[in-house]
């Protein structure tokens, strides 16, 4: 049977967070020229695998939440073993890094900076609202996009598309307020002024709308540039589903605010990021088969 602090630590790690931040992964991947599958493999192991896991289980551990958190309702005490295993999986993400390459090495070394920085009591960059976003969506959204591209090309490129890379950042910066609006109290409680917070409900959703809404724009002028017309309709047409259940979530949460829950919250973050994931893997699909 296995022990309580293994039962923890494997549980703080929240595998199954990585599924929300995959859809800049796919995004990447689906823009890729010439693809380098056993690379982009390893990119996305090292990424969903190792680097994300590692990054919640260290907040976890500075966190020491008891209410619901990144896709756990009852978050389990964290102990001293969580935060060894998450340094041994930075470490071995690093390591394995180079097998890409050393821009690769590199740019998850600075994202786990970044990371630490952002968690780390004595740097807290979380508690800062302007700057715990933009730390959130330049590292998990621009520099993701280019770890992803650059590692996945057949020849490690350095030129990558700098208004995909724009894109990502909003789609994340559109994304993450929302999973920040059922923790108001409790963030306020550990001296933490989140995004989310600052806005308040109704502006969390405003400010959702507008940023993805210049996430798309973006994404239309560089789909535009690169002659994907096609693809940037698919993507639209999969995101119908979340923009119907963004604007009934938002009109429920204008009458109740008590509609801004957890549950509502997972519904969303499940939504979106399977419609985003699906939409960019069948702009890949589509490539690969012409």
């Amino acid at each position: 049977m296995v022990n309580k602090k293994i039962q923890s630590t494997l549980q703080l790690l929240r595998f199954h967070f990585s599924f929300f931040l995959m859809p800049v992964y796919c995004f990447g991947l689906s823009q890729v020229k010439s693809i380098n599958w056993p690379d982009a493999v390893l990119v996305f192991i090292i990424l969903h695998l190792l680097v994300y896991p590692a990054s919640n289980g260290y907040n976890s551990y500075m966190d020491r939440d008891t209410s619901p958190v990144g896709g756990i309702k009852n978050p389990m005490l964290p102990t001293k073993q969580l935060f060894f295993v998450t340094v041994v999986m930075d470490v071995v993400s690093i390591l394995i890094s180079f097998i890409v390459s050393p821009v690769f090495a590199v740019g998850i070394f600075f994202y786990i900076l970044a990371s630490r920085a952002y968690s780390y009591r004595k740097i807290r960059l979380k508690k800062y609202p302007v700057a715990g976003y933009l730390t959130v969506i330049i590292f998990q959204g621009a520099v993701t996009f280019f770890l992803v591209y650059h590692g996945s090309s057949g020849n490690h490129t350095l030129q990558i598309p700098v208004l995909a890379m724009i894109a990502s950042a909003l789609l994340i910066g559109g994304f993450y307020p929302l999973t920040q609006i059922y923790q108001h109290q409790d963030d306020k409680k550990d001296g933490v002024i989140s995004m989310s917070y600052l806005l308040g409900y109704e502006g969390t959703f405003i400010f959702t709308g507008i940023v993805y809404a210049f996430a798309f724009v973006v994404l239309g002028v560089y789909f535009y540039l690169q002659l994907q017309f096609i693809d940037f309709i698919i993507l639209q047409v999969f995101m119908i589903p979340v923009i119907v259940y963004f604007f009934t979530w938002f009109a429920k949460v204008r009458k109740d605010h008590c509609k801004a829950n957890f549950k509502n919250t997972m519904r969303m973050n499940l939504l979106a990021s399977s419609c985003t994931n699906i939409g960019f893997i069948t702009i890949l699909i589509l490539k690969i088969i012409e």
